[in-house]
């Protein structure tokens, strides 16, 4: 009989937070293990085309920013350090799921590259498709409150220098953050309405 082998997901952003890996998963997350990404680096550079999306997010004085930045890691060392994060295990069946929520990344497998303890033997992260890579923001880019508050929460909550770490390694945020409101939705059930 063939062995069966674990699959993790290395997650470095709004997905470290439970509540918001377990809306999309539709499960609680479980026990998640705390991992490090060498030969990677964490920026935001991964642009989402806020006027054409399945989300339109709009700022309190009525504009819509044309681009909504996210978190992405790239190939690369970081002076910082190693990435870190968590490693959440789930099946195929999940992570096909999480395809439709990381509908801008590509799944690539990382699992040369984690360090941890209980790691499962396949992990896979996801990095932003060629179209949504931005190694320099683009004009009118903004980067959500919601979603750089609910990823800084994710951190705190995983113990003491965690948020340290991300702050490290994700070095200072490249354009404004804004307060905004979703007035589009065309967001497929699990995903998040908040960023």
């Amino acid at each position: 009989m063939p062995s069966v082998h674990r699959l993790g997901l290395f997650v470095y952003g709004s997905l470290v937070l439970p509540e918001s890996a377990s809306m999309t998963l539709g499960r609680d997350v479980g026990q998640v293990r705390p991992g490090r990404l060498r030969e990677w680096k964490r920026r935001f550079s991964q642009a989402r085309d806020n006027l054409t999306c399945e989300k339109t997010f709009q700022c309190g004085d009525g504009s819509r920013p044309e681009w909504i930045l996210g978190l992405n890691v790239e190939r690369g060392e970081d002076p910082a350090g190693p990435v870190n994060g968590v490693v959440i295990e789930l099946t195929e069946t999940e992570l096909d799921r999480l395809d439709l929520r990381e509908v801008r990344y590509d799944r690539v497998d990382v699992s040369a590259q984690l360090e941890g303890h209980g790691l499962p033997e396949r992990i896979v992260t996801y990095t932003a498709k060629q179209f949504h890579f931005r190694p320099d923001p683009p004009e009118d880019a903004v980067i959500l409150v919601s979603y750089a508050e609910a990823v800084e929460r994710g951190f705190e909550a995983l113990g003491p220098g965690e948020l340290d770490a991300y702050r490290a390694t994700t070095g200072p945020y490249p354009v404004a953050r804004v307060p905004a409101e979703l007035v589009v939705d065309r967001i497929p059930a699990g995903n998040p309405r908040d960023w």
